[in-house]
């Protein structure tokens, strides 16, 4: 029997009015196959009646830009350090070119979507980080949701760009992973997935059959200390982990590079990942313990 086929087909019942945030990045936004294939699963998601919200990085973009300006990139525990001119790159690249172009592909899929970014509406506040000092890098003090909520209840699909206003005033950026991990927190959303360019939390970096399927919220900072989570990952695990501390039922990191990757995951498909769970996970609403094994 397919389970998940079945899992497929119970997809509107299981998730109408269930909130859920998406955070999509890494090498997997490069392809435009794979990009259009993963907003075609959020517009899917949304017309099955849950409540979806998309939050996007886009380093290689930006990346890519500071390039063609002759601008230096540097990072820190996988956080891009931010002057004052690659926090301009910061709104070109991410605010614009890449927010837009996820709204038109989800736009296009039949979807609805509004771009934003999270200083929009004060969606996202922060201060400055300070250790390491990064430079115009935030620390997120504060979520408001009322425009979120107002955008998710019109039946639009928010796409939230990640850079917040300062207590300042001035305008930070602030890692996407992060961030969504605090967005989905606030929200107190039903699940969090993160969409990205690696199997999961791998014993062995760059060996996909040592992926660890299950890992313990509380186990993240030794996985830290050993060096088993290294790099880029250290964000994308603490904005995990710190979105399940927060009440957020459900957290997994899947590879975005697969074609229906999201709705697989959904669908309680075998695909890997890595669900990061506090000791003693509670199903989801409507949500069975077998099918959350596979969220």
């Amino acid at each position: 029997m397919d389970n998940g086929n079945n899992n497929e087909r119970d997809m509107p019942a299981l998730y109408s009015g269930k909130t859920v945030v998406v955070k999509y990045g890494g090498a997997a936004m490069q392809s435009g196959g794979f990009k259009r294939g993963a907003m075609e699963d959020v517009a899917w998601l949304a017309a099955a009646g849950a409540r979806v919200l998309l939050v996007h990085g886009g380093g290689p973009e930006l990346s890519a830009l500071q390039r063609r300006l002759g601008m230096e990139t540097k990072f820190a525990d996988g956080v891009r350090y931010t002057d004052a001119e690659t926090m301009d790159a910061v709104f070109m690249a991410l605010c614009g070119k890449v927010n837009k172009g996820l709204v038109q592909l989800i736009q296009n899929a039949g979807g609805r979507a509004a771009g934003l970014s999270g200083i929009d509406g004060g969606i996202l506040r922060c201060v400055k980080k300070t250790k390491p000092d990064l430079g115009f890098v935030g620390e997120i003090t504060k979520v408001d949701t009322g425009l979120l909520d107002a955008v998710l209840e019109a039946g639009y699909v928010p796409v939230i760009s990640t850079a917040a206003l300062g207590e300042d005033g001035f305008a930070y950026n602030v890692n996407a992973d992060t961030a969504a991990g605090s967005i989905a927190a606030a929200l107190r959303a039903d699940l969090f997935i993160t969409m990205s360019d690696i199997p999961g939390v791998l014993r062995n970096v760059g060996d996909a059959s040592s992926l660890i399927a299950n890992v313990r919220a509380d186990e993240i900072e030794g996985l830290i200390a050993a060096g088993t989570i290294s790099g880029g990952m250290i964000p994308k695990a603490r904005g995990l982990r710190d979105a399940v501390a927060a009440g957020v039922l459900a957290a997994k990191i899947i590879d975005g590079r697969r074609p229906r990757a999201l709705r697989d995951a959904l669908a309680g498909k075998a695909g890997g990942g890595t669900t990061i769970a506090q000791a003693q996970p509670q199903s989801p609403p409507g949500i069975s313990a077998a099918t959350e094994a596979t969220i």
